[in-house]
C-alpha cells in the first residue's frame, strides 16, 4: 500500500510542468518508474516493458525541436514552390507509373483516388526515403516527461506499445520523427492502430517498409474521415470586388469541431458560389455540377482563395493545416486526372 501510494505521488508531482531547467536526468529515471508501473497496472508485458523503458532515454533534443519549431512567415506563394518544387512533382509521376498496379488496386478497393495517396506519400516522407531516426518510445516518454502535453504523449505511448505488443515491428526498428510519427505515412502511434492495414496478409501493419501497407493505410484513412472518390479536393478561384469576406474560412486554432462549424457555415452550391461572383481563376463559370464548397482563405484578403470540397475536409482531419491540405491537393493536381470542368 506504500509503494502503491508512493508511486501516485511521484506521479502526481512529476506530470506538474516544471521549468526545463529544474527538470533533471533523476527525474526522468524517477518519471520512467512511474511509467513502468502505470503501464504494468494496464496489462502490458513485463519483459516487453523491461526492454521497450530500457531505449527511453531522455532527449533534450526533443523537448527542444517541440518548444522551438520554426516561426517562419510564409504566404503559399512562397510555401508550395518549396513543399511542391518540380522535382518532388516529376519524381510522383514516376512513382505512380511504377507503383501502378497496386496504386489503381488499393484506389479501387478503398474509394480514393491513387493520386492523392501518392501525393500523401510523397508530402510526408519523401516517398518513404525521410521516415526519423528518432527512437519512438525514447520520443514519447521524453514528451510526455516534459509534462506540457503529458495525457497527449502518454497515450500515445500505450499505443505505442500495443503495436510493439502485437509484434508489428520490433523494438530495433521501432524508430520515426522526434515527435513520435512513424514510416512512409508518417502515423502518429494512436492513427497507426486506428488506420494501419495489413495489406499483403503477412500478418504485420508494416508502414515503414512495405510500400502496399502504406498505400493502403493512406487510402484506409482517407477513406474513415470521409473521402469521396467522386470528387476531386477544391479549386483555387476569383472573388469579385468588394466580396464580403464573413463567409470566408481563415486561418486559426480552433478546435476540429470549431473548424468544422465554420465549415458549414461557409459551405454552399458551387451555383450559390457563382451566384456571389466567385469564378474560375480564368475569369470563367464555375462547374455547373451539383457540389457543395467551403471558401478557404489559408492567407489573407491579397492571398490565394480556394472553394474546397468536402475531401478537403478529410485532408484537414490528417492535418489541420490550410497549407498542408492545400499542398497535398496542389501535388495531387500536378500529378494528374481527370478534372472536374
Amino acid at each position: 500500500m506504500i509503494k502503491k501510494l508512493a508511486i501516485i505521488l511521484l506521479t502526481t508531482i512529476l506530470s506538474t510542468p516544471l521549468i526545463a531547467a529544474q527538470k533533471t536526468q533523476a527525474d526522468f529515471d524517477l518519471y520512467v518508474v512511474a511509467l513502468k508501473q502505470e503501464a504494468l497496472a494496464k496489462g502490458y508485458d513485463k519483459t516487453l516493458l523491461e526492454q521497450a523503458f530500457a531505449t527511453a532515454k531522455f532527449k533534450e533534443k526533443v523537448i527542444s525541436a517541440d518548444k522551438n519549431q520554426p516561426e517562419v512567415k510564409e504566404t503559399l506563394e512562397t510555401y508550395l514552390p518549396k513543399r511542391v518544387p518540380q522535382w518532388k512533382i516529376d519524381r510522383a509521376r514516376k512513382l505512380y507509373k511504377e507503383n501502378q498496379q497496386v496504386l489503381e488496386k488499393i484506389a479501387d478497393e478503398y474509394g480514393v483516388q491513387a493520386r492523392f495517396i501518392v501525393a500523401l506519400w510523397g508530402l510526408e516522407s519523401n516517398f518513404g526515403k525521410i521516415q526519423g531516426g528518432h527512437s519512438v518510445i525514447a520520443s514519447l516518454v521524453t514528451l510526455a516527461f516534459d509534462g506540457r502535453r503529458e495525457t497527449m504523449y502518454k497515450n500515445q505511448l500505450w499505443a505505442a506499445l500495443d503495436i510493439l505488443q502485437s509484434g508489428h515491428i520490433t523494438l530495433d526498428k521501432f524508430k520515426g520523427s522526434w515527435a513520435g510519427a512513424m514510416g512512409q505515412t508518417q502515423f502518429m502511434p494512436t492513427s497507426f492502430n486506428a488506420y494501419a492495414v495489413d495489406y499483403n496478409n503477412d500478418g504485420r501493419k508494416d508502414i515503414w517498409t512495405t510500400k502496399e501497407d502504406a498505400f493502403a493505410s493512406i487510402a484506409n484513412y482517407l477513406k474513415q474521415a470521409g473521402w469521396n472518390d467522386n470528387l476531386t479536393w477544391g479549386r483555387q478561384v476569383k472573388l469579385p470586388d468588394g466580396f464580403d469576406s464573413q463567409s470566408i474560412l481563415q486561418r486559426g486554432t480552433k478546435t476540429r469541431k470549431q473548424w468544422l462549424e465554420y465549415w458549414a457555415k461557409s459551405e454552399r452550391s458551387l451555383a450559390d458560389w457563382q451566384a456571389l461572383g466567385v469564378r474560375k481563376m480564368d475569369g470563367t463559370d464555375l462547374p455547373n455540377v451539383d457540389v457543395t464548397a467551403a471558401l478557404v482563405m489559408p492567407d489573407d484578403m491579397g492571398g490565394r482563395m480556394y472553394l474546397a470540397y468536402d475531401n478537403y475536409k478529410a485532408l484537414m482531419h490528417w492535418n489541420r493545416s490550410y497549407y498542408f491540405a492545400t499542398s497535398v491537393g496542389y501535388l495531387s493536381d500536378r500529378i494528374g486526372y481527370p478534372a472536374i470542368n
